[in-house]
């Protein structure tokens, strides 16, 4: 159990497993270090990950951060919707997919890392920036915990002791705050769960721009 400031992030991350069904949800400053944790998390380094041409730019550079290698495959029209797995590991891009019970369609994908996106203005949840994984995994839920928090405990620096190395990718919590007074709007009036209908958005074919591919 969290304690001090660290209750609030706890409190929505518990909020997100409700609505999602997940067991477990680690929130972050934002989707992109989601991803970046989650293909760390699955050892990624030195594969080949497919993702659809058009999506947003981040995507490959994560891979990239992370040591693999970026294949793209080719999408009609020129939208993305929806959330896509990111060939090659068990990780999901859910930046356009959230609504009730969605953690439950990943059953079949035991270990799931369902990585989501409460950045800019088209997201159902609006946080200004913010994200999380979503996992059925508890050591990976634990590790996450500690990555995104440069290693250490929920506790004070002074107290804590130091034994593993992370990155600086903690939700803060008063954005947490935010997240946790807005899940209400995802229930009905009779405290059922709303379903929220995917995102479609346009984003540039990727596959173009070296920089990925080199």
């Amino acid at each position: 159990m969290a304690n001090g400031a660290h209750v609030v992030t706890e409190m929505f991350e518990r909020e997100l497993c409700r609505y999602t069904g997940a067991p477990y949800a680690v929130a972050v400053d934002n989707q992109s270090n989601a991803l970046f944790l989650a293909l760390m998390r699955q050892g990624v380094q030195g594969r080949e990950i497919t993702i659809p041409a058009r999506t947003y730019p981040s995507v490959p550079c994560e891979i990239l951060h992370a040591g693999a290698r970026v294949r793209f495959r080719p999408v009609q029209g020129r939208t993305l919707k929806g959330a896509y797995r990111l060939e090659g590991s068990n990780v999901w891009d859910s930046a356009l997919r959230f609504t009730a019970g969605m953690y439950l369609e990943h059953k079949p994908y035991s270990g799931a890392l369902v990585c989501l996106s409460f950045t800019g203005p088209y997201k159902h949840l609006k946080l200004g920036k913010g994200g999380a994984i979503l996992t059925d995994d508890h050591e990976a839920f634990l590790w996450f915990k500690r990555a995104r928090y440069s290693g250490r405990r929920e506790c004070s620096y002074h107290d804590d002791h130091f034994d593993m190395l992370g990155w600086n990718f903690y939700m803060m919590p008063e954005v947490a705050a935010r997240g946790l007074l807005m899940m209400p709007q995802f229930y009905h009036l009779d405290g059922t769960p709303r379903e929220m209908e995917d995102i479609e958005l346009p984003y540039p074919d990727l596959s173009k721009y070296e920089v990925y591919t080199r």
